[in-house]
Protein backbone atom coordinates (compact mmCIF):
# COMPACT_ATOMS: atom_id res chain seq x y z
CA UNK A 1 0.00 0.00 0.00
CA UNK A 2 2.81 2.54 0.58
CA UNK A 3 4.25 1.60 -2.98
CA UNK A 4 0.69 2.35 -4.29
CA UNK A 5 0.67 6.05 -1.73
CA UNK A 6 4.14 6.89 -2.78
CA UNK A 7 3.38 6.69 -6.73
CA UNK A 8 0.09 8.62 -6.18
CA UNK A 9 2.39 10.79 -4.53
CA UNK A 10 4.87 11.16 -7.54
CA UNK A 11 2.90 11.54 -10.38
CA UNK A 12 1.11 14.36 -8.50
CA UNK A 13 4.35 16.10 -7.68
CA UNK A 14 5.08 15.77 -11.94
CA UNK A 15 1.37 17.34 -12.41
CA UNK A 16 1.62 20.42 -10.80
CA UNK A 17 3.81 23.39 -11.09
CA UNK A 18 5.30 23.72 -7.29
CA UNK A 19 5.58 26.73 -5.57
CA UNK A 20 8.62 28.04 -4.53
CA UNK A 21 9.14 30.61 -1.39
CA UNK A 22 12.46 31.85 -2.26
CA UNK A 23 15.48 32.00 -3.90
CA UNK A 24 16.76 28.70 -1.67
CA UNK A 25 13.93 26.82 -2.24
CA UNK A 26 14.48 27.36 -6.36
CA UNK A 27 18.04 26.43 -5.42
CA UNK A 28 16.80 23.06 -3.69
CA UNK A 29 14.32 22.85 -6.84
CA UNK A 30 16.69 23.33 -9.58
CA UNK A 31 19.48 20.74 -7.95
CA UNK A 32 16.89 18.24 -7.27
CA UNK A 33 15.49 17.70 -11.12
CA UNK A 34 17.71 17.32 -14.14
CA UNK A 35 15.76 19.39 -15.83
CA UNK A 36 13.43 22.10 -14.60
CA UNK A 37 11.12 24.52 -15.91
CA UNK A 38 10.85 27.91 -13.77
CA UNK A 39 7.89 30.81 -13.99
CA UNK A 40 8.68 33.71 -12.73
CA UNK A 41 5.58 35.30 -11.90
CA UNK A 42 3.64 38.19 -9.87
CA UNK A 43 0.34 37.82 -7.98
CA UNK A 44 -2.29 39.80 -9.83
CA UNK A 45 -0.46 38.84 -13.02
CA UNK A 46 -3.69 37.71 -15.79
CA UNK A 47 -1.40 36.10 -17.92
CA UNK A 48 0.90 34.02 -15.46
CA UNK A 49 -2.36 32.93 -13.70
CA UNK A 50 -2.81 31.68 -16.86
CA UNK A 51 0.11 29.62 -17.64
CA UNK A 52 -0.38 27.75 -14.28
CA UNK A 53 -2.71 25.00 -15.44
CA UNK A 54 -0.33 24.54 -18.87
CA UNK A 55 2.67 24.62 -17.48
CA UNK A 56 0.93 21.25 -15.27
CA UNK A 57 -0.06 20.12 -18.80
CA UNK A 58 3.82 20.29 -19.58
CA UNK A 59 5.27 19.20 -16.45
CA UNK A 60 3.19 16.08 -17.54
CA UNK A 61 3.86 15.93 -20.85
CA UNK A 62 7.64 16.04 -20.37
CA UNK A 63 8.06 14.56 -17.08
CA UNK A 64 10.07 17.32 -15.83
CA UNK A 65 10.30 19.65 -12.32
CA UNK A 66 8.20 22.50 -12.87
CA UNK A 67 7.55 25.41 -10.22
CA UNK A 68 6.67 29.01 -10.02
CA UNK A 69 7.90 31.57 -7.86
CA UNK A 70 7.39 35.06 -7.03
CA UNK A 71 10.47 37.24 -7.40
CA UNK A 72 8.72 40.20 -5.67
CA UNK A 73 8.53 37.71 -2.68
CA UNK A 74 12.78 37.45 -2.67
CA UNK A 75 14.12 40.08 -4.75
CA UNK A 76 17.63 38.71 -5.47
CA UNK A 77 16.08 36.85 -7.78
CA UNK A 78 15.18 39.57 -9.88
CA UNK A 79 18.67 40.63 -10.33
CA UNK A 80 19.82 37.06 -10.32
CA UNK A 81 17.87 36.22 -13.18
CA UNK A 82 17.53 39.69 -14.97
CA UNK A 83 13.49 39.51 -14.64
CA UNK A 84 12.19 42.43 -16.88
CA UNK A 85 8.31 40.85 -17.27
CA UNK A 86 6.39 38.31 -16.54
CA UNK A 87 5.56 35.55 -16.44
CA UNK A 88 9.41 34.67 -17.40
CA UNK A 89 10.29 31.19 -18.14
CA UNK A 90 13.54 30.00 -17.35
CA UNK A 91 14.82 25.96 -18.08
CA UNK A 92 17.11 24.47 -16.16
CA UNK A 93 19.67 21.05 -17.52
CA UNK A 94 21.37 19.70 -14.87
CA UNK A 95 21.17 22.97 -12.74
CA UNK A 96 22.31 25.59 -15.27
CA UNK A 97 19.64 28.29 -16.85
CA UNK A 98 19.28 27.61 -20.30
CA UNK A 99 17.34 29.53 -21.91
CA UNK A 100 14.52 32.05 -21.50
CA UNK A 101 11.03 32.79 -22.75
CA UNK A 102 9.72 36.24 -21.86
CA UNK A 103 7.07 37.00 -24.56
CA UNK A 104 3.85 36.62 -22.54
CA UNK A 105 1.30 33.74 -23.26
CA UNK A 106 2.42 30.94 -24.32
CA UNK A 107 0.52 28.36 -26.08
CA UNK A 108 1.26 24.58 -24.29
CA UNK A 109 2.35 22.95 -27.29
CA UNK A 110 4.69 26.19 -28.07
CA UNK A 111 5.95 25.68 -24.99
CA UNK A 112 6.71 22.32 -24.81
CA UNK A 113 8.14 22.86 -28.20
CA UNK A 114 9.81 25.23 -27.34
CA UNK A 115 11.44 23.34 -24.10
CA UNK A 116 12.31 20.05 -26.51
CA UNK A 117 14.15 22.77 -28.58
CA UNK A 118 16.17 23.34 -26.01
CA UNK A 119 16.56 20.15 -24.50
CA UNK A 120 17.79 18.74 -27.65
CA UNK A 121 20.37 21.65 -28.35
CA UNK A 122 21.67 21.20 -25.06
CA UNK A 123 22.23 17.58 -24.31
CA UNK A 124 23.91 16.80 -27.94
CA UNK A 125 27.22 15.85 -28.17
Amino acid sequence: MTETADTAADTQATTRPTNLADEAALDDFISEHEIALVEFYTEGCGICASMEPIVGNVARQLDIGVALVNPRDDPPLVDRFEVRSVPLFVLFVDGDPVARHAEGFVPGDDLTAWIDAQVDTTTDH
